[in-house]
């Protein structure tokens, strides 16, 4: 069965976890007021942030090894299908901060969302929080609880954005300490990287299908291309856009010096479809045209 469960309104996800509905468009869930129920695949059309004790379970995001086993948090964004449809019954447990991007329009925040590359990550790329880390976002969670809980008035939504905020910075902070205290694996994800490109290149995999993309790369070692990114960037100082360009430049200018070809030959044997794109590329990274570099060598 491949039946997705769709959640539309916070409302809808609230019932379905067997509580109120604190508020039409942010409600903090407390997932052990659900029932036991069967494995699903379910679809939030809403921003949502599970806090997880690290068990198999409802998100099926794996049970492996991790650096700290106090807990997890899983960020799902708007329209992101997640879960499994196997044959298991279990009793959710944790948190979870549902936020529908309606609430979030008129903010800086609403133009600042994007910025969160980890709502695109995808489960088995959790946050997983120290002891220390669990308690300030415990913290930052009772404070919205409690926000939620008051009557509404004018201050209510400035004070809910400005908690959901800080929770969301303090979440960019610990992803960056979670790149640092992986650095041994993140390190075999740069290495790796590098097989690829240089296999895609003296391959003559580039000609026949054309310059790779980040995503491409990031299929090939079985991550999402945010988080992927996110590593390289961390790991190297260079986006893997930037990884792909150099390597790219170097091969050319390569042809360039030791070949009889063309500009033209040069650009389509790297994947280009248009000559102008390549020599655009290359004076953007050189700061002169092919033809100038060749004159000069």
């Amino acid at each position: 069965m491949n039946e997705v469960l769709t959640f539309d309104t916070v409302k809808q996800y609230c019932a379905f976890n067997n509580q109120i509905n604190q508020h039409p468009l942010v409600s903090m869930v407390d997932l052990s007021l659900a029932r036991p129920r069967r494995l699903h695949r379910m679809r939030f059309n809403f921003f949502i942030v599970f806090l997880k004790e690290i068990k198999c379970g409802d998100l099926r995001y794996g049970c492996d090894t991790y650096d700290y086993d106090e807990g997890s948090l899983i960020f799902v964004g708007p329209g992101q299908v997640v879960g499994s449809n196997e044959d298991q019954v279990y009793r959710p447990k944790g948190r979870a901060l549902v936020v529908h991007p309606d609430f979030l329009l008129g903010s800086s925040l609403a133009n600042r969302m994007k910025e969160y590359n980890f709502f695109s990550y995808e489960l088995s790329e959790a946050l997983h929080l120290s002891v220390k880390e669990r308690d300030l976002i415990q913290d930052i969670f009772n404070k919205v609880d409690g926000e939620l809980n008051q009557l509404i008035d004018k201050h209510t939504k400035r004070l809910l954005i400005s908690n959901i905020e800080l929770f969301l910075n303090y979440c960019i902070r610990f992803y960056d300490r979670q790149f640092i205290t992986r650095k041994t694996i993140n390190l075999g994800v740069v290495s790796k990287f590098e097989g690829l490109l240089n296999d895609y290149f003296r391959s003559g995999q580039v000609k026949a299908s054309g310059l790779p993309s980040v995503a491409y790369f990031a299929g090939q070692l079985h991550l999402s291309a945010n988080y992927f990114g996110d590593l390289i960037k961390k790991e190297t100082g260079k986006s893997p856009q930037d990884h792909l360009q150099l390597r790219l430049i170097a091969e050319a200018k390569e042809e360039l010096l030791y070949s009889q070809k063309s500009i033209s030959e040069v650009a389509y044997n790297l994947g280009y479809k248009h000559p102008q794109h390549f020599t655009r590329l290359f004076k953007k990274v050189m700061g002169v045209t092919p033809g100038e570099f060749r004159a000069a060598g």
